[in-house]
């Protein structure tokens, strides 16, 4: 009876909140953290256990490749690199903790890498590239019409993989040609959506029709086989293999697609304002970096094409 007893306490010590319980306690008492200080690492770590929640995962289960996942999808989601660092300095603190604690007798986290810092310009694709990424989907598979709309809606709207994930039927208007979205910070945007996305859609609204659907996630547009939702993951792995099926050798994820729509915009001509309200970003700031970008094409067509570099070589 006692040992029941115990076993039941030691289970009950290693649920997911009663382990965060006792970091917080650690951060407190031991590290000596002011109340700031410990709610921003509890505000980073939750980011953690929320991808651990919806991947199934106990905290206590993880391996280095779940980590690298989560990793992958802060930079999918549009999280600045530093943001990402900070947030990766406070799981490897929560592994340690749960090392030193006795809650697991290895560190996870030891060969984790957060991002190089610095002024990096993100990979683009060219209008032909996503039409080859579409391009190379397997239509003859069930997912086939799915993943062309997902690629669709991605370049066409230049939506976060966090808000396509919750991309909702009623928040659809096709008669109007718009998408209602849910960003950062639960502020909503319309944004515009092509023809040509909304063709992809009503293709995988025609296999959708014949799927059993989960209680309670009616009215998600993307879903996976068996009925629910999607995750970040699921679509950064799709996106990746596509990639590869369409030979395309940039190193691309969702947010590729985002940084596409951006590109694509400012080079036809769009207002920089105009760029900001579709994307969503709350400063301008953000936006500029696709000024670089553009910047960067023109230097590179000029190197090639302009009669003084042709002479020389360049």
């Amino acid at each position: 009876m006692a040992a029941k007893v115990r076993n039941k306490m030691e289970t009950s010590k290693k649920t997911p909140t009663n382990i965060v319980r006792a970091y917080q306690r650690y951060l407190k008492l031991q590290r000596g953290y002011s109340p700031n200080t410990l709610d921003a690492y509890v505000r980073d770590l939750q980011k953690l256990l929320d991808y651990l929640r919806d991947e199934d995962k106990h905290p206590l289960e993880v391996e280095l490749t779940d980590l690298q996942h989560f990793a992958a999808g802060l930079h999918d989601i549009g999280i600045h690199p530093r943001s990402q660092c900070r947030i990766l300095s406070g799981v490897r603190s929560f592994y340690r903790f749960l090392q030193l604690d006795g809650y697991r007798d290895d560190d996870p986290t030891e060969l984790l890498e957060s991002p190089v810092l610095g002024h990096h310009l993100p990979e683009v694709l060219t209008p032909d590239e996503v039409d080859a990424l579409e391009a190379s989907i397997d239509l003859s598979k069930w997912e086939g019409h799915r993943n062309r709309a997902i690629i669709e809606v991605l370049f066409s709207c230049g939506l976060r993989v966090s808000e396509l994930v919750n991309l909702k039927l009623t928040n659809l208007y096709k008669e109007e040609q718009y998408v209602r979205v849910m960003g950062k910070g639960s502020k909503e945007r319309l944004v515009p959506i092509s023809p040509k996305a909304l063709k992809e859609l009503e293709w995988w609204f025609d296999d959708r029709r014949h799927m059993t659907i989960k209680p309670g996630e009616e009215d998600y547009v993307f879903l996976n086989r068996r009925g629910a939702h999607l995750t970040r993951t699921m679509i950064l792995i799709m996106i990746k293999q596509q990639a590869t099926e369409a030979g395309i050798t940039k190193t691309i994820s969702p947010h590729t697609l985002r940084h596409s729509f951006a590109t694509a915009l400012l080079e036809g001509g769009a207002d920089l304002r105009a760029i900001q309200v579709m994307l969503g970003h709350e400063n301008i700031g953000t936006t500029e970096i696709y000024t670089h970008i553009d910047m960067s094409t023109l230097r590179r067509q000029i190197l090639e094409h302009h009669p003084r570099n042709m002479r020389q070589g360049l």
